[in-house]
Protein backbone atom coordinates (compact mmCIF):
# COMPACT_ATOMS: atom_id res chain seq x y z
CA UNK A 1 0.00 0.00 0.00
CA UNK A 2 1.15 3.74 -1.17
CA UNK A 3 2.55 5.26 1.49
CA UNK A 4 3.03 9.01 0.27
CA UNK A 5 6.11 9.19 2.11
CA UNK A 6 5.34 8.37 5.92
CA UNK A 7 7.79 5.75 6.15
CA UNK A 8 10.55 8.29 5.57
CA UNK A 9 9.37 10.14 8.77
CA UNK A 10 11.36 7.58 11.28
CA UNK A 11 14.67 9.14 9.48
CA UNK A 12 14.26 12.20 11.19
CA UNK A 13 14.17 13.36 14.48
CA UNK A 14 10.66 14.27 15.06
CA UNK A 15 8.15 13.35 17.22
CA UNK A 16 4.95 12.76 14.91
CA UNK A 17 1.30 13.78 15.79
CA UNK A 18 -0.89 13.57 13.13
CA UNK A 19 -0.57 13.77 9.40
CA UNK A 20 -3.26 14.69 6.67
CA UNK A 21 -2.74 14.70 2.48
CA UNK A 22 -2.76 18.13 1.23
CA UNK A 23 -2.20 18.94 -2.53
CA UNK A 24 0.49 16.93 -3.73
CA UNK A 25 1.87 16.52 -0.46
CA UNK A 26 1.52 15.18 3.18
CA UNK A 27 1.09 17.90 5.99
CA UNK A 28 3.22 16.57 9.37
CA UNK A 29 2.21 17.59 12.80
CA UNK A 30 4.80 16.90 15.34
CA UNK A 31 6.04 18.45 18.78
CA UNK A 32 8.45 20.23 17.14
CA UNK A 33 6.55 21.99 14.33
CA UNK A 34 4.50 22.03 11.78
CA UNK A 35 6.40 20.09 7.98
CA UNK A 36 5.37 19.30 4.81
CA UNK A 37 6.50 16.20 3.29
CA UNK A 38 6.42 15.70 -0.66
CA UNK A 39 7.81 13.42 -2.84
CA UNK A 40 11.75 15.29 -4.41
CA UNK A 41 11.31 15.28 -8.31
CA UNK A 42 14.70 18.04 -8.71
CA UNK A 43 18.38 17.74 -8.52
CA UNK A 44 20.14 17.60 -5.61
CA UNK A 45 22.93 19.69 -6.57
CA UNK A 46 20.02 22.55 -7.19
CA UNK A 47 18.84 21.94 -4.08
CA UNK A 48 21.53 22.35 -1.80
CA UNK A 49 21.33 25.94 -3.89
CA UNK A 50 17.79 26.13 -3.42
CA UNK A 51 18.31 25.54 0.89
CA UNK A 52 21.60 28.17 1.25
CA UNK A 53 18.82 31.06 -0.55
CA UNK A 54 16.23 29.54 1.75
CA UNK A 55 18.61 29.95 4.91
CA UNK A 56 19.93 33.39 3.66
CA UNK A 57 16.24 34.41 3.53
CA UNK A 58 16.10 32.83 7.38
CA UNK A 59 18.34 34.58 8.78
CA UNK A 60 17.47 37.93 6.99
CA UNK A 61 13.43 37.42 8.97
CA UNK A 62 11.97 35.93 6.45
CA UNK A 63 9.67 33.20 6.69
CA UNK A 64 10.13 30.16 3.81
CA UNK A 65 9.74 26.95 3.64
CA UNK A 66 13.62 25.62 4.71
CA UNK A 67 14.26 22.19 4.16
CA UNK A 68 14.90 19.72 7.44
CA UNK A 69 17.56 17.71 7.15
CA UNK A 70 17.50 14.01 8.31
CA UNK A 71 19.16 12.10 11.14
CA UNK A 72 21.97 11.89 8.49
CA UNK A 73 22.53 15.07 7.42
CA UNK A 74 20.47 14.62 3.66
CA UNK A 75 17.86 16.62 2.68
CA UNK A 76 16.38 14.23 0.72
CA UNK A 77 15.30 11.00 1.94
CA UNK A 78 14.34 7.75 0.46
CA UNK A 79 11.26 5.32 1.40
CA UNK A 80 11.36 1.43 1.21
CA UNK A 81 10.81 1.78 -2.79
CA UNK A 82 13.54 4.24 -3.56
CA UNK A 83 11.38 7.47 -3.84
CA UNK A 84 13.05 10.58 -2.43
CA UNK A 85 10.95 12.86 -0.59
CA UNK A 86 11.93 15.99 1.04
CA UNK A 87 10.32 17.47 4.52
CA UNK A 88 9.94 20.99 4.76
CA UNK A 89 9.07 24.10 7.64
CA UNK A 90 5.04 24.70 7.25
CA UNK A 91 3.08 27.43 8.69
CA UNK A 92 -0.45 28.15 9.65
CA UNK A 93 -1.82 30.27 7.37
CA UNK A 94 -4.12 30.64 4.28
CA UNK A 95 -3.24 31.00 0.60
CA UNK A 96 -3.10 35.20 -0.67
CA UNK A 97 -6.83 36.26 -1.92
CA UNK A 98 -6.65 37.71 -4.87
CA UNK A 99 -10.07 39.27 -4.01
CA UNK A 100 -8.60 40.91 -1.13
CA UNK A 101 -6.83 44.15 -1.80
CA UNK A 102 -4.65 43.70 1.42
CA UNK A 103 -3.63 40.62 0.66
CA UNK A 104 -2.43 41.20 -2.54
CA UNK A 105 -0.66 44.66 -1.38
CA UNK A 106 1.13 42.54 1.71
CA UNK A 107 2.40 40.15 -1.25
CA UNK A 108 4.06 42.93 -3.17
CA UNK A 109 5.83 43.96 -0.10
CA UNK A 110 6.75 40.68 0.87
CA UNK A 111 8.15 40.29 -2.52
CA UNK A 112 9.88 43.34 -2.21
CA UNK A 113 11.64 42.66 0.84
CA UNK A 114 12.83 39.01 0.09
CA UNK A 115 14.12 40.78 -2.90
CA UNK A 116 16.90 42.40 -1.23
CA UNK A 117 18.20 39.48 0.40
CA UNK A 118 17.93 37.22 -2.55
CA UNK A 119 21.55 36.85 -3.33
CA UNK A 120 23.97 33.79 -4.43
CA UNK A 121 27.29 33.23 -5.92
CA UNK A 122 26.14 32.59 -9.59
CA UNK A 123 26.13 29.65 -10.73
CA UNK A 124 25.10 29.68 -14.56
CA UNK A 125 23.35 26.43 -14.82
CA UNK A 126 20.35 28.36 -12.97
CA UNK A 127 20.84 31.59 -15.36
CA UNK A 128 17.30 32.02 -16.34
CA UNK A 129 17.15 32.68 -20.33
CA UNK A 130 17.43 36.26 -22.07
CA UNK A 131 14.17 37.49 -22.35
CA UNK A 132 15.11 38.71 -25.69
CA UNK A 133 15.61 35.12 -27.02
CA UNK A 134 11.98 34.39 -25.13
CA UNK A 135 10.11 36.63 -26.96
CA UNK A 136 11.80 35.72 -30.33
CA UNK A 137 10.54 32.19 -30.47
CA UNK A 138 7.13 33.17 -29.04
CA UNK A 139 6.63 35.88 -32.17
CA UNK A 140 7.96 32.47 -34.04
CA UNK A 141 5.01 30.28 -32.76
CA UNK A 142 2.52 32.95 -33.09
CA UNK A 143 3.22 32.90 -37.12
CA UNK A 144 3.46 29.16 -37.09
CA UNK A 145 0.62 28.75 -35.24
CA UNK A 146 -1.01 31.15 -37.56
CA UNK A 147 0.21 29.31 -41.16
CA UNK A 148 -1.01 25.97 -38.70
CA UNK A 149 -4.52 27.59 -38.80
CA UNK A 150 -4.99 28.84 -42.21
CA UNK A 151 -3.64 25.73 -43.70
CA UNK A 152 -5.92 23.39 -42.18
CA UNK A 153 -8.91 25.92 -42.41
CA UNK A 154 -10.45 27.52 -38.96
CA UNK A 155 -13.35 25.32 -37.91
CA UNK A 156 -14.15 25.87 -34.10
CA UNK A 157 -14.63 28.96 -32.77
CA UNK A 158 -11.26 29.07 -30.70
CA UNK A 159 -9.18 29.27 -34.54
CA UNK A 160 -11.17 31.93 -35.71
CA UNK A 161 -10.96 33.82 -33.21
CA UNK A 162 -7.27 33.66 -33.15
CA UNK A 163 -7.26 34.27 -36.78
CA UNK A 164 -9.35 37.39 -36.38
CA UNK A 165 -7.02 38.68 -33.84
CA UNK A 166 -3.60 37.17 -34.09
CA UNK A 167 -2.33 40.33 -36.16
CA UNK A 168 -2.57 42.74 -33.85
CA UNK A 169 -1.12 40.45 -30.91
CA UNK A 170 1.76 39.63 -32.69
CA UNK A 171 2.54 43.31 -33.83
CA UNK A 172 2.33 44.00 -30.04
CA UNK A 173 5.11 41.37 -29.83
CA UNK A 174 7.64 42.61 -32.53
CA UNK A 175 6.89 46.20 -31.01
CA UNK A 176 7.60 44.47 -27.36
CA UNK A 177 10.80 42.30 -28.81
CA UNK A 178 12.29 46.02 -30.30
CA UNK A 179 11.36 47.84 -27.35
CA UNK A 180 13.81 45.58 -25.21
CA UNK A 181 16.62 45.57 -28.16
CA UNK A 182 16.64 48.90 -27.84
CA UNK A 183 16.02 49.16 -23.93
CA UNK A 184 18.79 48.91 -21.43
CA UNK A 185 17.97 45.27 -20.52
CA UNK A 186 21.45 44.13 -21.64
CA UNK A 187 22.94 46.19 -18.36
CA UNK A 188 20.23 44.82 -16.30
CA UNK A 189 20.70 41.23 -16.79
CA UNK A 190 24.60 41.89 -16.78
CA UNK A 191 23.46 43.76 -13.33
CA UNK A 192 21.66 40.82 -12.44
CA UNK A 193 24.48 37.74 -13.27
CA UNK A 194 27.46 40.21 -11.92
CA UNK A 195 25.50 40.81 -8.40
CA UNK A 196 24.13 37.19 -8.14
CA UNK A 197 20.67 38.05 -7.39
CA UNK A 198 17.91 35.57 -7.40
CA UNK A 199 14.44 35.50 -8.18
CA UNK A 200 11.72 32.97 -7.34
CA UNK A 201 10.63 32.20 -10.41
CA UNK A 202 6.91 31.30 -9.40
CA UNK A 203 5.38 33.94 -7.54
CA UNK A 204 2.19 33.73 -7.64
CA UNK A 205 -0.94 33.95 -4.78
CA UNK A 206 -1.05 30.08 -4.58
CA UNK A 207 2.96 30.82 -3.22
CA UNK A 208 1.85 33.52 -0.50
CA UNK A 209 0.92 32.20 2.82
CA UNK A 210 -0.80 34.92 4.78
CA UNK A 211 -0.41 34.16 8.25
CA UNK A 212 -1.66 35.80 11.82
CA UNK A 213 1.16 37.83 11.63
CA UNK A 214 2.78 38.36 8.65
CA UNK A 215 3.44 36.20 5.65
CA UNK A 216 4.95 33.02 4.18
CA UNK A 217 6.61 32.48 0.80
CA UNK A 218 6.84 28.60 -0.28
CA UNK A 219 7.56 26.76 -3.30
CA UNK A 220 11.34 28.36 -4.41
CA UNK A 221 11.55 25.10 -6.85
CA UNK A 222 11.58 27.43 -9.90
CA UNK A 223 14.34 30.10 -8.36
CA UNK A 224 17.29 31.02 -10.73
CA UNK A 225 19.37 33.96 -11.75
CA UNK A 226 17.79 37.14 -13.36
CA UNK A 227 16.52 40.50 -13.36
CA UNK A 228 14.57 40.55 -10.40
CA UNK A 229 11.82 42.77 -11.55
CA UNK A 230 10.10 39.71 -13.34
CA UNK A 231 8.76 38.37 -10.19
CA UNK A 232 7.15 41.43 -9.48
CA UNK A 233 5.50 41.03 -13.42
CA UNK A 234 4.43 37.83 -12.98
CA UNK A 235 2.50 38.30 -9.71
CA UNK A 236 1.08 41.47 -11.26
CA UNK A 237 0.18 39.96 -14.54
CA UNK A 238 -1.92 37.30 -12.85
CA UNK A 239 -3.46 39.67 -10.48
CA UNK A 240 -4.04 42.19 -13.34
CA UNK A 241 -6.02 39.47 -15.21
CA UNK A 242 -8.38 39.26 -12.64
CA UNK A 243 -8.67 43.09 -12.43
CA UNK A 244 -9.38 43.65 -15.97
CA UNK A 245 -6.00 45.46 -16.26
CA UNK A 246 -7.54 47.94 -13.27
CA UNK A 247 -5.23 50.71 -13.44
CA UNK A 248 -5.54 51.79 -9.80
CA UNK A 249 -4.94 48.36 -8.35
CA UNK A 250 -1.73 48.10 -10.60
CA UNK A 251 -0.47 51.68 -9.09
CA UNK A 252 -0.90 50.51 -6.00
CA UNK A 253 0.99 47.37 -6.26
CA UNK A 254 3.93 49.02 -8.27
CA UNK A 255 4.19 52.23 -5.06
CA UNK A 256 3.83 49.33 -2.69
CA UNK A 257 6.96 47.60 -4.32
CA UNK A 258 8.30 50.85 -4.60
CA UNK A 259 8.42 52.28 -0.84
CA UNK A 260 10.05 48.78 0.11
CA UNK A 261 12.60 48.25 -2.22
CA UNK A 262 12.82 51.61 -4.99
CA UNK A 263 12.56 50.77 -8.80
CA UNK A 264 15.31 52.04 -10.99
CA UNK A 265 14.71 53.90 -13.77
CA UNK A 266 15.49 50.84 -16.28
CA UNK A 267 13.65 48.57 -14.32
CA UNK A 268 10.15 50.64 -14.98
CA UNK A 269 10.72 50.80 -18.39
CA UNK A 270 12.10 46.88 -18.42
CA UNK A 271 8.64 46.63 -16.43
CA UNK A 272 6.69 48.33 -18.89
CA UNK A 273 7.99 46.39 -22.11
CA UNK A 274 7.03 42.90 -19.93
CA UNK A 275 3.62 43.77 -19.59
CA UNK A 276 3.24 45.16 -23.46
CA UNK A 277 4.03 41.43 -24.71
CA UNK A 278 1.03 39.45 -24.86
CA UNK A 279 2.18 36.89 -23.22
CA UNK A 280 -1.63 35.47 -21.68
CA UNK A 281 -2.23 35.49 -25.93
CA UNK A 282 1.08 33.51 -26.57
CA UNK A 283 0.41 30.91 -23.54
CA UNK A 284 -3.38 30.36 -24.74
CA UNK A 285 -2.11 29.96 -28.30
CA UNK A 286 0.48 27.47 -27.51
CA UNK A 287 -1.23 25.60 -25.60
CA UNK A 288 -3.98 24.80 -28.29
CA UNK A 289 -1.32 23.87 -30.35
CA UNK A 290 0.69 21.22 -28.16
CA UNK A 291 -2.20 19.59 -27.06
CA UNK A 292 -5.00 18.06 -29.67
CA UNK A 293 -5.97 20.70 -32.20
CA UNK A 294 -8.63 18.99 -33.37
CA UNK A 295 -10.37 19.06 -29.55
CA UNK A 296 -10.31 21.93 -28.18
CA UNK A 297 -12.02 23.19 -25.04
CA UNK A 298 -14.86 25.56 -24.25
CA UNK A 299 -12.58 26.93 -21.52
CA UNK A 300 -9.99 27.64 -23.31
CA UNK A 301 -12.32 29.50 -26.01
CA UNK A 302 -13.38 31.39 -23.29
CA UNK A 303 -9.86 32.17 -22.21
CA UNK A 304 -9.60 33.83 -25.44
CA UNK A 305 -12.37 35.72 -26.01
CA UNK A 306 -11.85 37.22 -22.12
CA UNK A 307 -8.39 37.86 -23.35
CA UNK A 308 -9.82 39.71 -26.52
CA UNK A 309 -12.58 41.52 -24.28
CA UNK A 310 -9.52 43.12 -22.30
CA UNK A 311 -7.36 43.85 -24.82
CA UNK A 312 -8.35 48.03 -24.81
CA UNK A 313 -8.00 48.10 -21.01
CA UNK A 314 -4.47 46.52 -21.03
CA UNK A 315 -3.57 49.01 -24.16
CA UNK A 316 -4.58 51.68 -21.72
CA UNK A 317 -2.79 50.14 -18.73
CA UNK A 318 0.16 50.42 -20.34
CA UNK A 319 0.06 53.82 -21.94
CA UNK A 320 -0.62 54.61 -17.94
Amino acid sequence: MYDYGLSTLEQYSLTLLSTVRTRGALLCRTEEGLFILKEFKGTEKKLRKQQELLETLEEAGCRVDAYFANKEGNLVSRDKDGIPYTLQHWYEGRECDTRSEEDILRSVCTLAQMHTFMKLPLVEDYMEPSLEDIYQRHNQELKKIRSFIRKKGAVCPFEKLYLATVESFLTAGERALMELRESDYAGLRKEAIEQGKVCHGEYNQHNVLILKSGTAVTNFEHWGFDVQISDLYRFMRKILEKYSWDVRIGMEMLRAYHQKKPITTSEWENLRIRFSYPEKYWKLANYYYVHKKTLVSRKNTEKLQNLVRQKENWEYFIRK
